[in-house]
Parts: structure tokens; sequence; C-alpha cells
């Protein structure tokens, strides 16, 4: 039963049951590959499964854009952390509708854990302007331009409640990462799931959370191959601060990557 909730949770959540179409076309599509960032999101008119399998479209009305590939993966993490009883919380940087937080509840749900917190962090106002001084390599991104990715903190809890996931084991950080996420009550990790895009935001999300993963834990880098400067970022905050760490990265879906902490 437990395979089965979680089988249908995903699906819906990426919407491959209803099929909805992803967003109009946008030239910033164009933009991305200009800049020397893959397109991370093609967008069209009609619903395309091999696209939606891989996330590599802006679903209309699903409530996670990251594909089967990513959320398998995020499914694997969290049940092995669970199973090994690896100490710490599940968080995501960067949570978009909500989807891989919801997910991520819905894990704990199906495996009775009720020890843990699920912590969504966003400034569920999309993505800040470029600060090109202090990150260059973020120097005239866009992110910051698009609507679509500016998503309440109401709309996601709506869409927690649509679950029936929206209870005390779900806490929100409003606000931009540099603000909220050092500061945060957080003690330990055992799932620390990055998807911010730019090189500020990844780095934000490295300095304040990767010393709380626990030894065992997970660590996922959402836009690793699809933004150049999240990948820079995360090289050098590993060379920086984690000298003497194995860090083995692994491959998903071409995308994003993660690693056990082995420490």
């Amino acid at each position: 039963m437990r395979n089965l909730y979680l089988d249908l949770i995903q699906d819906v959540l990426i919407n491959e049951i209803y099929k909805d179409p992803p967003l109009k076309r946008t030239p910033l599509t164009r933009l991305f590959k200009a800049l020397g960032m893959r397109a991370k999101h093609v967008t069209g008119t009609e619903f395309d499964p091999s696209r939606r399998t891989k996330g590599l479209d802006w679903p209309s009305v699903a409530h996670t854009m990251i594909g089967q590939g990513r959320m398998s993966n995020l499914r694997q993490i969290c049940s092995d952390v669970i199973e090994r009883g690896v100490p710490g919380d599940f968080i995501e940087t960067g949570v978009w509708r909500g989807g891989a937080c919801i997910y991520m509840r819905a894990i704990l749900k199906a495996y009775g854990d009720t020890g843990r917190t699920v912590w969504v962090a966003d400034s569920f106002e999309g993505l800040p302007p470029p600060n090109a001084e202090a990150y260059a390599l973020d120097k005239g991104d866009k992110h910051y331009t698009l609507p679509a990715l500016a998503i309440s903190r109401e709309q996601v809890e709506a869409n927690f409640r649509l679950y029936g996931l929206m209870d005390d084991q779900v806490k929100f950080l409003k606000g931009w990462f540099s603000q909220t996420l050092p500061t945060a009550p957080i003690d330990k990790l055992a799932v620390l799931r990055l998807d911010g895009d730019m090189y500020e935001s990844t780095m934000d999300g490295l300095k304040a959370l990767y010393h709380k993963v626990s030894p065992g834990g997970y660590v996922v880098v959402d836009d690793y191959h699809a933004v150049a400067a999240c990948k820079a970022a995360v090289h050098d905050y590993l060379n920086a601060e984690a000298k003497g760490e194995t860090v083995e990265i692994q491959e998903i879906d071409g995308t994003g990557v993660y690693w056990q902490r082995r420490v």
C-alpha cells in the first residue's frame, strides 16, 4: 500500500494523470541559451509526455516541474534515510508550487514518521535580481523577470491541503535565503534539496545548511546541469568548505545531481 500511495502521489504531482499543457512559449528560452545557460524548461502548446517525464517543461497546472527522474530520486533518498534512521529534517530551498515538499511530506506519512519536519524555504515572490557585484556569474540572469516563478505562500499551503498534508510537520521559511536560512531553527538535516537556480541562491543554501546535513544524509542540486552558475557555486563551495570530504556526485536525469555525505 505504501508504494501504491507514493506512486499515485508522484504521478498526480507531476500531473501525468490529466496531462496539462505547458505554459505558453517564452522568448527567454533563447535568452538563456545566449547567456550560456541550458534552457531548463522548454515550453510549447501541448502536453509532451517525454518532456514532462524528464522535467523539461513548465507545467500550467502540475505542482512540480522536476519530472519523474528527480521525483523518484527524492523518494529513494528520503526512504533511505528513514529506513536507516539517519537523523534530521527535510528541506527544499526554492519550492515553486510546492510539489517536491508535498512529496517529502507524503513520504513521511507513508512511513508513519512523525519525528521529522519538512521545511519549505522560498521568497514566495520569485527570484531576486542578480547581485552581479558580489556574484559575477549571476550577471544578466533574468529569472527574476518571470512571473510564473512567483508563487505565493498561500498558494503553496493550499496545494499541501489538496493532498491532506498541511500539518504541524510542515514549516515555512519565507524570505530571501540570505536572510532566512542562516537563522532557521533547524538542528539537523537528512535531506537538503537545493533548487534556487542562481549562483547566489545556491551558495546561500550551501553556506547556511550544508554543515547541518547528517553523515549518511543527502544533498540534491536540481539545477546543476541547467544553469552553469549553479554548478559553479556547488564546486566553489565544496572546494572552499568541504576539503577532505569525499564527495561523489551522482547523476539523476541529466539536469539534477545528488550525493551522500560521508564524513
